[in-house]
């Protein structure tokens, strides 16, 4: 059966309103055609890597109007958006897995057509970097002006509470970042190995460092904190602050 469509309506070269909406032409050339690839899963990575910017672009702009709503002082509604930009995260993580499927011996020629390209290069993840810079400051004038610090809202504030609840979206935001980077380092020593440069020769090893960095590092002190001063803490009894 040949399917029949309504005729296009929107402005436009593709020949459906699906086509020209989604500019389903110009997307699906964005990558190299056969004859200037060479390997056939360059396609498979250059994919991987340009959907990571889309779904970083989407992060960006949950992030931009997670900002908004912390000055208008909607920690509801910033947080509803915060987890949707740790869930693409999340799916940029996962997409990664496909790279696993790059053989070493395979992916050694494809490098030759990278020229100095890298993944540091980003402009998805500078823009988000950017974001999470001035999430981090916005959060932090937010609790001053509560009168507020984070150890005090980890201590005596309910999980139920939109400020404490904005605080765990911003430490998930956090999490995904690591488990993205962590999945970076393991995929790119499975196929290159340790002790290597990287097409700007950055040792792959370098990622490491990157792992354990904090956006939203007085969050995480505030645990720490919390933790030491306990009980079972190294400065456990001397008070509370």
């Amino acid at each position: 059966m040949t399917s029949t469509y309504p005729p296009a309506v929107l402005p436009g070269s593709g020949a459906t309103d699906y086509a020209r909406y989604m500019r389903t032409d110009e997307l699906l050339a964005l990558q190299r055609c056969p004859s200037e690839r060479v390997h056939p899963d360059e396609l498979l990575f250059q994919i991987v890597h340009q959907s990571s910017e889309l779904w970083l672009k989407l992060a960006r702009s949950h992030l931009a109007r997670a900002l908004d709503h912390i000055a208008a002082d909607q920690p509801s509604a910033a947080e509803l958006v915060l987890r949707r930009a740790a869930l693409s995260l999340q799916l940029i993580t996962e997409q990664l897995h496909m790279l696993r499927h790059l053989q070493p011996a395979q992916f050694a020629l494809i490098r030759t057509a990278l020229g100095n390209g890298s993944g540091f290069e980003s402009p998805g993840w500078r823009e988000v970097r950017a974001a999470t810079t001035e999430l981090d400051i916005a959060f932090s004038h937010l609790l001053a002006s509560l009168g507020t610090t984070a150890i005090v809202l980890y201590r005596d504030g309910q999980p139920s509470d939109p400020l404490y609840r904005l605080a765990e979206a911003l430490v998930e935001l956090d999490e995904r970042i690591a488990l993205w980077r962590t999945e970076h380092y393991s995929v790119a020593t499975r196929i290159i190995g340790h002790q290597v440069l990287g097409t700007r020769n950055t040792p792959v090893d370098s990622l490491v460092q990157l792992i354990s960095h904090r956006r939203f590092p007085t969050l995480w002190e505030a645990r720490t904190e919390l933790t030491e001063a306990s009980p079972r803490g190294r400065h456990g009894g001397q008070g509370r602050r």
